[in-house]
C-alpha cells in the first residue's frame, strides 16, 4: 500500500512537470523530488528542496520556483495537501490534510505485523557474521552488544527482503585455544596434588571458570591423565575446553534470545585445505607472491597501505590467511553480501580484508562491517567492578541475571553501535519513566490495558478505518502520534540500508513519548462515539507499530505491567 509520503512526492512531481510543460523545460531535466521531516513540527509535516534543485533548469531564483510551484499545489478534495509555506532561499514546506492521518491508520490495519516491512533486500543472500568470541571464556559485555547488533540487524535485513543466514565463526585454532588446554591441564594438575608437572602457562586463562572445566575432565576420565605425557594429552585437553566453553557461550546466547543458523570452523578451513586453496587462487590472479621465504598478499594492489603476509617463513599461516580462507567461503557458498560484527579495536584490519575480498573477484562493498565501541558499566553511577568469576571482566551473563534480557537489549542499542555506551545496571532496573526500556514497554501494556476496557464496558473496538472517523482528528497530540507511526517504514528501510539497528531504539522511544502525551491529554473511552472511536483506531494503530519495532528488536511486547 502507498504510503503518504509517496503519495506527496507524486503530486508534487505532477505539479513539477505540469510547471515544465508550460515552461518548455523537457522533463528528462527535471530534478527527484526528495522529501525531509522538518526539524521543527511548527514548520510543516514534510518539506522539499526541489525548486533549489530546480532553479538552474528553469533558470529562474529558487523561490520564484518554489512560488510557482506552491501556487499550484492548491488543497482540495483529492489532494493531501493542506497547506504550503516557502522558506529560506526556496525550501517549500507542506503541512498535510487530517485525510493522511487516516490513509497512515488504513495502512497500518491493512498491512498488521508487515507493517513496515519492504523488498529493499529483493531476495538476495546476506551472511551476517557476529560475536565470534573465541571460545576460551564466558561472554563478556562486548560481546554481548555485539550480538544484539549483529541480532537485530540480521531481523531487520530479513523485515526487508534479504535471505539471511547467522553464522558464528569459532575460533578453534591457533594459539588462543593451545593456551586453553595447557590452563585447563595445568589445574587438572592441581586438582590431583601435582600441579608442578603442569606449571601454568604464561598467557594462560585466569579465573574460576577454568577449574570448573579442568573439574569436569576429572569427573570424567578421573586421574589416568596423570599417567600420559604431557603432549600427548593436551590435545584432549584443548578440545574439551573448547568445546566446554563453547557450549556456555550456545546456552547465554541462547538465555538472551540470540540464536545461529550455523557454526562454522576455522579448524575446518585447514581440514579441508581452504588456506592452500585460497592461496592458489589468488596465486592464479596475481596476488600472491614469495619473498624472504614467506607467502605474501599483494594488498597493496587494492589501496592497502603494505603487502601482507599469508604464510609465514617458518611455515605457520597467519591468522590473515584464514580470514580470507573463510571470506572467500562465504563467497563460494553464494552470498551476496558479507556483513561482519567486529570490535572497534578491529578498524585498522578492514581495508586488508577489503582488499583480499576485491582480489577474490568480488566488489569490495559487497563486504560490510559494523564496529561496536566499548561498553562502560555503572550502578547508579558508579563503576562496576570486575567479576571475581571470570577474573578479567564483567560477564554478559552477569548482566544478564542482574536486570534480565530485555533491558539489557534495549541498552546496548541505545546509542550507534560505534560510540562508546555507558550500561548503568541501577537505571536498568528502576521501574520508571528514567527507564526507557520500562518507559517504552508500559506504552505497550497502556494500549493493551484500554482495549481490555473496552471490552469491559462493552464498546466495540474498530476493526477498519472509516474516512469519515479521521475527520475526528485535529488535536495535537493525535497529530503528533501518528507522524511518529508514519515515520515505523522509512526507520526500517534506514536501518536496513545504513546498518543501523539502533534507529529502531530511537524510534520505539519516540512513539511511546508520542503515546504517553497523547494518553495524557485525551480521553478515550468516555468520549462520544465518533472522537472515541477515532482515538481508538490511533491507539490501534500505535500497537501495531510499536509492536512491530520491539519484535524486530528482540523485545517483548507486555499487554500488562
Amino acid at each position: 500500500m502507498e504510503d503518504i509520503r509517496d503519495m506527496l512526492k507524486q503530486e508534487i512531481s505532477k505539479v513539477l512537470e505540469d510547471l515544465a510543460r508550460d515552461r518548455g523545460v523537457a522533463p528528462e531535466l527535471l530534478p527527484e523530488v526528495y522529501l525531509e521531516r522538518p526539524k521543527r513540527p511548527d514548520q510543516g509535516d514534510w518539506a522539499t528542496n526541489v525548486a533549489l534543485q530546480g532553479a538552474k533548469v528553469f533558470g529562474s531564483h529558487p523561490r520564484e520556483v518554489a512560488q510557482a510551484l506552491a501556487e499550484r499545489l492548491t488543497p482540495g478534495e483529492k489532494s493531501c495537501v493542506a497547506g504550503v509555506e516557502i522558506a529560506g532561499p526556496g525550501f517549500i514546506n507542506f503541512r498535510l490534510s487530517r485525510g493522511w492521518m487516516g490513509a497512515v491508520a488504513e495502512r497500518v490495519f491493512s498491512e498488521g505485523e508487515r507493517y513496515g516491512r519492504s523488498d529493499l533486500g529483493r531476495g538476495r543472500r546476506v551472511q551476517v557474521e557476529f560475536v565470534s568470541a573465541n571460545p576460551t571464556g564466558p561472554l563478556h559485555v562486548g560481546h554481548g552488544r555485539g550480538a544484539v547488533v549483529g541480532d537485530v540487524m540480521t531481523s531487520i535485513l530479513e523485515f526487508t527482503g534479504w535471505q539471511v543466514a547467522r553464522e558464528y565463526y569459532i575460533n578453534d585454532a591457533g594459539l588462543q585455544v593451545d593456551n586453553l588446554g595447557r590452563s585447563v591441564q595445568s589445574r587438572y594438575f592441581e586438582l590431583l596434588g601435582q600441579g608442578e608437572r603442569a606449571p601454568f602457562p604464561e598467557d594462560g586463562y585466569h579465573g574460576d571458570y577454568i577449574r570448573d572445566v579442568a573439574q569436569g575432565v576429572l569427573d570424567q576420565e578421573g586421574p589416568h591423565l596423570l599417567d600420559l605425557p604431557l603432549e600427548e594429552t593436551l590435545p584432549f585437553f584443548r578440545e574439551y575446553g573448547c568445546r566446554t566453553l563453547l557450549e556456555v557461550i550456545r546456552k547465554d546466547l541462547e538465555f538472551f534470545g540470540v540464536r545461529f543458523d550455523v557454526w562454522f570452523s576455522e579448524k575446518s578451513l585447514y581440514d579441508n585445505a581452504s588456506v592452500p586453496g585460497m592461496i592458489d587462487h589468488l596465486r592464479g590472479r596475481g596476488f600472491v607472491y614469495d619473498q624472504d621465504g614467506a607467502v605474501w598478499f599483494r594488498a597493496t594492489a587494492f589501496g592497502d597501505e603494505k603487502d601482507r603476509v599469508l604464510i609465514r617463513s617458518n611455515g605457520a599461516p597467519t591468522y590473515f590467511a584464514s580470514d580470507v580462507a573463510y571470506h572467500k567461503d562465504k563467497f563460494d557458498r553464494g552470498f551476496d553480501l558479507a556483513i561482519d560484527v567486529w570490535g572497534a579495536d578491529h578498524h585498522g584490519y578492514i581495508p586488508r580484508v577489503r582488499a583480499a575480498v576485491e582480489a577474490l573477484g568480488r566488489d569490495p562493498q559487497d563486504f560490510q562491517v559494523i564496529l561496536i565501541q566499548m561498553v562502560n558499566l555503572l550502578r547508579h553511577g558508579e563503576p562496576v567492578t570486575m567479576s571475581k568469576r571470570s577474573g578479567q571482566f564483567v560477564t554478559l551473563r552477569d548482566v544478564l541475571d542482574d536486570v534480565g534480557p530485555d533491558a539489557t537489549r534495549y541498552f546496548f542499542l541505545m546509542r550507534r553501535s560505534d560510540s562508546h555506551l555507558d550500561f548503568d545496571l541501577g537505571v536498568a532496573k528502576t521501574q520508571g519513566a528514567d527507564n526507557p526500556v520500562y518507559y517504552v514497554q508500559y506504552a505497550h501494556a497502556r494500549m493493551a490495558s484500554i482495549f481490555r476496557e473496552a471490552e469491559a464496558r462493552g464498546i466495540p473496538v474498530p476493526s477498519g478505518v472509516d474516512p469519515l472517523l479521521t475527520e475526528a482528528f485535529g488535536s495535537p497530540e493525535e497529530q503528533a502520534l501518528m507522524r511518529q507511526i508514519a515515520l515505523f517504514p522509512d526507520e526500517v528501510a534506514k536501518a536496513s540500508r545504513e546498518y543501523e539497528p539502533h534507529r529502531l531504539v530511537f524510534f520505539a522511544y519516540d512513539l511511546a513519548c508520542a503515546f504517553h502525551s497523547f494518553y495524557n491529554a485525551s480521553r478515550i473511552l468516555g468520549e462520544e462515539p465518533a472522537l472515541r472511536d477515532a482515538r481508538l483506531v490511533a491507539v490501534r494503530a500505535s500497537q501495531i507499530a510499536l509492536a512491530n519495532a520491539l519484535r524486530l528488536l528482540g523485545i517483548g511486547a507486555p499487554e500488562r505491567m
